[in-house]
């Protein structure tokens, strides 16, 4: 892969303070169809926090998501490209690393985008079955409808 991060890089990435409740995270997770959100402190990323962080270490563990922070929760320090950091050196840090996405900052630490797998897939490989997905239409929730017996898939 050639290129720079700001040319695949998903931009104006979803931030919240680091007070806000779990609750918020997971209502803007809902209405934008993603998967993560930045965590700042004063506009500065403090952290990222995921629908597996959500699920994994706040739900499972019993937090109450009405009173558990971000800033509780995120992963803090998270790996940083900036936008004109070459696409290879962000895949690398992926692979080395074994993270699915990363946040963009602009110097001094502003979030201005963030740069997924699936990004990379629908870039590197548009028609693989990775770059279909992460390019098809969400699954709406709650379900239109529900199978009644064993789905065949194949």
């Amino acid at each position: 892969m050639r290129g720079l991060v700001r040319n695949l890089m998903t931009r104006g990435p979803i931030c919240l303070p680091a007070d806000a409740t779990l609750t918020e995270a997971a209502e803007h997770m809902a209405d934008h169809d993603i998967g993560d959100v930045l965590v700042l402190d004063g506009g500065t990323l403090r952290g990222i926090l995921t629908d597996r962080d959500l699920v994994v270490r706040a739900v499972a563990a019993g937090l109450d998501p009405d009173s558990t922070t971000c800033g509780e929760l995120a992963t803090g320090h998270p790996l940083v490209l900036g936008p004109e950091d070459p696409v290879d050196f962000a895949l690398r840090l992926m692979r080395q690393h074994a993270v699915r996405r990363l946040p963009v900052c602009a110097e001094g630490g502003r979030p201005v985008g963030i740069l997924t797998l699936g990004d990379l897939a629908e870039d590197g490989a548009p028609a693989s079955a990775l770059a279909a997905i992460c390019a098809a239409d969400p699954t709406p929730w709650p379900p239109r409808s529900v199978p009644s017996g064993p789905t065949n898939l194949l």
